[in-house]
């Protein structure tokens, strides 16, 4: 069907129009698919209880350092647990204990450098300044990165590939540096580090 408006008004129209909708914000509709579901945010309108009678934002700092304990603990038990079960070389070399501690001095080291320090808000510049922060902390990641890979090596280069009876050295070795690895993520960046809280 025809407009019958001449072509000269019907182009600068349809040229106005493409112009509005251009210049309006784009609107996402709320109404459901044809199947009855939307596809983003379909959990958007569910809320949780919230306690009120306790105020988690008091007690991050608490709860943050206590789950790293409890991580950074639960990995040195299981490596222990293992050692005492296998005390033997031939089963469980000690020299894989190498792993967690190196994880260990990651975690020291990732956590001495507070996000002041790396961001330069501190107050002095210290003994080595915002880029010792930085490098200081990019090492100790390093190291807690690479106890974790190394951990994995362990554990599928000398007890699954050889395909030894006893898998469960291994199995420790990487549990213990991958729980001191995130025991160390949550202590860093778990805490808040304002004064006033």
């Amino acid at each position: 069907m025809r407009s019958r408006l001449p072509r000269e008004r019907r182009t600068h129209t349809h040229t106005q129009r493409a112009k509005e909708r251009d210049r309006e914000p784009a609107v996402v509709s709320e109404a459901p698919s044809d199947d009855g579901s939307r596809m983003s945010g379909f959990l958007d309108n569910i809320r949780c209880a919230e306690c009120e009678c306790i105020d988690w934002s008091e007690k991050r700092n608490a709860i943050a350092s206590s789950a790293a304990g409890v991580l950074f603990f639960t990995g040195w038990w299981i490596i222990i647990d293992a050692a005492v079960k296998y005390p033997e070389m031939d089963k469980f070399n000690h020299s894989y204990h190498t792993c967690g501690v190196i994880a260990t001095l990651a975690f020291l080291m990732i956590n001495a450098v507070s996000n002041g320090q790396v961001r330069g808000d501190g107050y002095s510049e210290g003994c080595m300044g915002q880029t010792g922060a930085r490098i200081w902390l990019f090492i100790g990641f390093m190291l807690a990165f690479g106890s974790l890979i190394a951990s994995m090596w362990i554990l599928f280069g000398g007890y699954v590939v050889p395909q030894k009876p006893d898998v469960y050295p291994g199995i420790a070795v990487f549990f213990q540096n991958a729980f001191i690895f995130f025991g160390g993520l949550v202590f860093k960046f778990g805490r808040t580090e304002d004064l006033w809280q």
